[in-house]
This record gives C-alpha cells, sequence and structure tokens, in this order.
C-alpha cells in the first residue's frame, strides 16, 4: 500500500514540475520589406523641324511704344507707336475674347513635345525697354491676369524714358518672363568677331544678374537674322529666339518663331482680325 501511495505521490510531483517550466517561444522573425519598383517615365522625344512647322502657330503680338503721337507723326512713329487707350481697348478685346497668355516654357513644351496649351492662347511681346511698357503696358494687362514677355537691350537699362533695373526685376517678380534684344540694337546680320560676345552673351548674363533667373529667350532687332546667326544663339544658351511677320527657317524653327508688330494705325477690331489671319496656318 505505501508503494501505491509513493507511486502516486511522485507521479504528481513530477506532473506539477512539468506544468511550472516557462513556456518556450520561437524568437521573432524580422520581416524584410521588398524593395519598391522604381517608376521609370517613358522619356519625351523631341520633335523634328518638320513636326514643329507644321503644327498649328500661336499668335504672338509685338509692342514697342504705348504714347499718344499726332496725325502729322511719321509713318514709323505711327507703326510703332500704340496710344495708350487704344492698348486698353486691346487688352480688354482679347480678355473678352477669351484669349489667355502663354509663356515662352509653355510654347516650348506645346512646339517640341506637344504640351497642353489654353484653348485661345496668346503671347504678348514688348521690344526695346521702353518704361511706359512697364507703368502702361503691364498695368493693363494685369487687369486681366494677363502676363508679358520683355525684351530688353541692355545698354537702355536705367536712362531717361527706359525701364530702370528696379522695374525690370519687378516685372519678372511679377510672373512677366524677361528677354533678351541685344546690347544696342545693332542688326544680328552685320555682327563679325567680338559681336556675339556683346551683343548676345553679355546683355544675358547682366539680365539674369538682375532678375536671378535664367534668359531663355532672344528677340532679333528689326526681326531680322540669318543662318550664321543661328548657331551663335544656341552657342549662347537660347532656347527660342523671335523674328517678325517673315519666313521660318527649316531647321531651326524654335530661332525664328514668328511675330506680328501692332500698328498704331490699325483699329482694335483690325487687331482682332490680324491676330487670326496672320497666324491661322504654319508659315
Amino acid at each position: 500500500m505505501k508503494n501505491i501511495l509513493y507511486v502516486i505521490l511522485g507521479g504528481f510531483l513530477v506532473l506539477v514540475s512539468c506544468q511550472s517550466e516557462p513556456r518556450k517561444t520561437k524568437p521573432e522573425t524580422a520581416l524584410i520589406a521588398a524593395p519598391a519598383k522604381k517608376i521609370i517615365s517613358p522619356k519625351k522625344v523631341a520633335a523634328d523641324a518638320a513636326t514643329i512647322l507644321s503644327k498649328k502657330e500661336v499668335p504672338i503680338l509685338c509692342y514697342h511704344n504705348i504714347r499718344d503721337f499726332s496725325a502729322s507723326a511719321s509713318g514709323n512713329i505711327k507703326v510703332y507707336t500704340v496710344k495708350p487707350p487704344a492698348f486698353a481697348e486691346q487688352m480688354k478685346a482679347l480678355a473678352d475674347a477669351g484669349y489667355e497668355t502663354i509663356m515662352p516654357e509653355q510654347l516650348y513644351d506645346y512646339l517640341v513635345y506637344d504640351g497642353p496649351l489654353p484653348a485661345k492662347p496668346i503671347m504678348i511681346t514688348f521690344d526695346d525697354t521702353r518704361e511706359e511698357q512697364f507703368r502702361i503696358g503691364a498695368a493693363e494687362m494685369k487687369k486681366y491676369g494677363f502676363k508679358g514677355v520683355f525684351f530688353i537691350m541692355t545698354v537702355s537699362i536705367n536712362r531717361p524714358g527706359y525701364m530702370s533695373k528696379e522695374q525690370i526685376k519687378s516685372l519678372s517678380d511679377d510672373g512677366h518672363i524677361v528677354g533678351a534684344h541685344t546690347w544696342d540694337h545693332h542688326m544680328v546680320t552685320k555682327y563679325t568677331g567680338d559681336d556675339w560676345n556683346t551683343q548676345l552673351v553679355k546683355p544675358k548674363a547682366k539680365l539674369e544678374d538682375i532678375i536671378g533667373k535664367p534668359v531663355n529667350d532672344f528677340a532679333y532687332p528689326f526681326g531680322l537674322w540669318n543662318t550664321t546667326a543661328l548657331p551663335e544663339i544656341k552657342k549662347s544658351d537660347y532656347k527660342m529666339a523671335y523674328i517678325l511677320s517673315t519666313k521660318r527657317d527649316s531647321l531651326d524653327p524654335l530661332y525664328t518663331i514668328r511675330r506680328i508688330i501692332v500698328s498704331g494705325t490699325w483699329s482694335t477690331e483690325g487687331m482682332m482680325k490680324s491676330v487670326v489671319s496672320s497666324f491661322d496656318k504654319a508659315k
């Protein structure tokens, strides 16, 4: 009997000791996240010259003087000068017709990469640094949310009747684009030797120093250009260059972007018709 009790008691003690042992757990294994897959955007393919030339042109207006002139003024003054009330009327007419101003970068993306544009795009540009372009032109455009491109000849900066450095910087800070228009307005077709540096490179650097931004656009004085100028303009790191209403280059259309001068002899209705007729097809 005692032997049986000893056996039962021994079994009970063994059972208790087994249950009191701490439960053994497997060490946790750290989860290793799978490396994220890189999403590679398709590389943009730049359009060739023929494709750029086949695209519908964006209307680009070119203004010079915004001031009064008399009936006896010379033909050149009348062509290159728009009276302030006429300019105001033209900006209102463009806004009422649904036009939206675009900047050169948008034009470049449209021409080269087929980027989007507003339904009725237009570019408004100004040549020669005239002070009234800042005082009247930019102020009038602001009423309609328009932005412009101001081509500056650097020899005239801070001179009477021309824009100051502060005004040029203000235009840039307000969202307008500042472009180069040479140092002293000499024809590009007559450049030789160091003229390229004087008229293309130095003005670009000076304007970039004033506005603190890249200057990518160049306007030819009098709209005149030749094939000798094109590689020099490219070498000077301009992305686009602007002529007037003449034929574009078949190999370098980005450096022969067409514009039309808004004449002081035009009515507002005439200006609006010219916007359509001058840019109704690629030329």
